[in-house]
């Protein structure tokens, strides 16, 4: 930048000292003198960005220089930590109380009787053996299966079948079973 600006100068003296400048030289002059000052400008605006950006770097290294945290920031973070594990406290004593209710009926989530019904009734198409069985009287529940319906009386130490049910009672469609239809659970042969 020195240089240019000595250029200039020293351009400008030589051709001060000629008796006659015509116009295109000066005019080249005045455009020279322009770009100088727009370099200079333009070196002046780099040199406060630098300056800017320098003061920045420095902000940054100083809050990174410790922990890289101030003690306003753990406290909040330690303040978010303790609402979290109240949260995650509430949440454990609510699925404790939810399965201490499961634990008292029996674990049964679906409306099912956790003791079946014991009952002499013949089953409902009368007795596939000609005369009275005995058994158990089932009303299906929502979502029931012969399977479902057989392992609960199994869990109840009652040993039947699906294929024992479905043999108790003729006519019974296992894939079309109804909420509140009466189906007849056989016995055990003793």
């Amino acid at each position: 930048m020195k240089r240019i600006l000595t250029a200039i100068f020293i351009l400008g003296l030589s051709l001060a000292g000629a008796p006659a400048q015509d116009e295109a030289t000066q005019e080249q002059l005045n455009k020279l003198k322009g770009s100088v000052q727009d370099l200079i400008e333009m070196q002046r605006s780099q040199a406060k960005r630098l300056d800017a950006l320098e003061k920045e770097i420095n902000d940054l290294r100083d809050k990174a220089g410790g922990t890289g945290a101030n003690a306003e920031d753990l406290q909040k973070l330690a303040d978010q930590v303790q609402e979290i594990e109240k949260k995650r406290q509430a949440d454990k004593e609510l699925i404790l109380k939810e399965l201490e209710k499961l634990g008292k009926t029996g674990g049964s989530t679906s409306g099912r009787k956790s003791t079946p019904i014991v009952s002499t009734n013949p089953p409902p198409g009368g007795a596939s053996s000609g005369g009275k069985q005995t058994g158990y009287e089932y009303s299906v529940q929502r979502n029931d299966t012969l399977s479902i319906i057989a392992k609960a009386y199994r869990d109840q130490g009652i040993k039947v079948t699906a294929d024992q049910i479905l043999k108790a009672n003729p006519g019974l469609n296992p894939n079309n079973l109804k909420v509140g239809q009466k189906i007849f659970i056989p016995a055990p042969a003793q």
